[in-house]
């Protein structure tokens, strides 16, 4: 087994992806880029969210590198055919990062990289199909991980390290390549990627870091001798990122959401709710991707009983029951409450029925034009004014006298008054 071989490409992958992604970040940091014409996002913002390309392209160059140098023995076909896959996977996530794309499209794509995948290694029909389906759930799967600054390389590089171990116990230097190149490279951006993120994976880099890892997943299985419980060790290391999947199909079955509409309900975003900020809720992921790759590399090594493989997606369902119960989606707005039409012409009717209020009637007699007349020796009121109340020749208001009582005439009160 080529160690030495191993060790170069990963070591090669960390330099050029180090390097890689310093340049992007001092072109997307640069602070004279201009804002786009038409009212679209900054350059700026773009380059931060195409910098996968630059740990795309450290992986890639680095295993190509050893392909070309000889060290994967006499498995260069299927390294080669992992390769390409990833590399187109990577180049249809890049064209999505641009100019969004359909997810039928995507998912053809997967489908077909994984097809050329198990056509190169060779695999019978049976185990064929199975791969395929595999290599695209745990494509998607990882991919929607990038949901939380450094989530999705940290995990990564735990992952991958499960794999290159695992490929490592096997004797398998052809495939521990691109898992050694892959978790040097991702340990290399996570530089930039560590929160605050200077540089996102994005699509390219997310789709590309989830296609290398199911296919040399699948690839390390079925080279795996026959009567190892590889079966069933390989797809643990990939629990994380199910439980992900399954926690988002869930929540938004139960609310009555796309499950193609991405939103924030992903374990990050619920951990974001109980007050654990980014990089805690990154590293709580991490130890929880490590006990999975920890449990399935001592099993695939058999140093540990399979039946131990049930531990980790026991606790997975666990941990998505529970995460269940935080909310994640925030409640309808309350519409404020409006006058209904019936309401709106009561008011109307009450307002017509209603009326101005009528002013007091005056004493004198009714002057032309509606007016009351004013009393003999009062000046006349301007044009446009009316008096309002009645007033004597000194100036006095009139007060009408009162009322006779009941049974007395008029001039009973007037004797009595004398």
């Amino acid at each position: 087994m080529n160690v030495l071989g191993i060790i170069a490409s990963g070591v090669a992958a960390l330099f050029i992806t180090v390097a890689l992604a310093k340049s992007a970040r001092r072109a997307a940091l640069r602070p004279h880029v201009p804002d786009e014409p038409g009212g679209r996002a900054p350059r700026a913002g773009a380059l931060r969210g195409i910098g996968g390309a630059a740990a795309v392209l450290g992986v890639g160059t680095a295993t190509g590198g050893a392909l070309w140098l000889g060290a994967a023995d006499g498995s260069a076909g299927s390294v080669a055919g992992l390769l390409a896959g990833a590399g187109a996977v990577a180049a249809l996530g890049l064209v999505h990062d641009l100019k969004p794309l359909g997810a039928a499209l995507r998912l053809a794509v997967q489908t077909a990289a994984a097809v050329l995948v198990v056509c190169l290694a060779g695999l019978s029909p049976a185990a064929g199909v199975l791969a395929v389906l595999w290599i695209v759930l745990v494509t998607n799967a990882f991919a929607l991980l990038d949901h939380a600054d450094g989530l999705l390389t940290t995990i990564g590089v735990v992952t991958a390290a499960g794999l290159l171990a695992c490929a490592l116990i096997d004797g398998s230097a052809a495939l521990a390549l691109l898992p050694a190149a892959l978790a040097a490279g991702l340990a290399g951006f996570l530089l930039h990627n560590w929160h605050p993120a200077r540089l996102r994976l994005g699509a390219s880099g997310a789709q590309f870091t989830g296609f290398a890892l199911a296919a040399s997943g699948a690839l390390i299985q079925a080279a795996a001798p026959s009567g190892r419980a590889a079966w069933a060790a390989l797809p643990t290391l990939a629990t994380v990122a199910l439980a992900d999947t399954a926690l988002v199909l869930i929540s938004r079955r139960r609310a009555a959401r796309s499950p193609l509409r991405d939103t924030d309900d992903h374990i990050a975003h619920r951990l974001r709710r109980v007050r654990v900020t980014v990089p805690g809720a990154v590293i709580l992921l991490a130890l929880w991707a490590a006990v999975p790759v920890v449990t399935g590399t001592l099993v695939h090594a058999e140093l540990l009983h399979p039946a131990f493989l049930l531990v980790p997606p026991a606790g997975s369902a666990a941990a998505v029951f529970a995460l269940l119960r935080i909310p994640a989606y925030a409640p309808p707005r309350a519409t404020s409450t409006r006058a209904t039409p019936s309401r709106t012409a009561a008011r109307r009717t009450t307002a017509h029925a209603t009326g101005p209020a009528i002013p007091p009637a005056s004493t004198g007699p009714a002057a032309p034009g509606g007016g009351a007349a004013p009393a003999p020796g009062t000046a006349a009121p301007a044009p446009g004014k009316t008096t309002a109340t009645a007033r004597t020749a000194e100036g006095h208001p009139t007060v009408p006298s009162p009322p006779a009582p009941t049974g007395r005439s008029a001039a009973q009160v007037a004797a009595e008054r004398g």
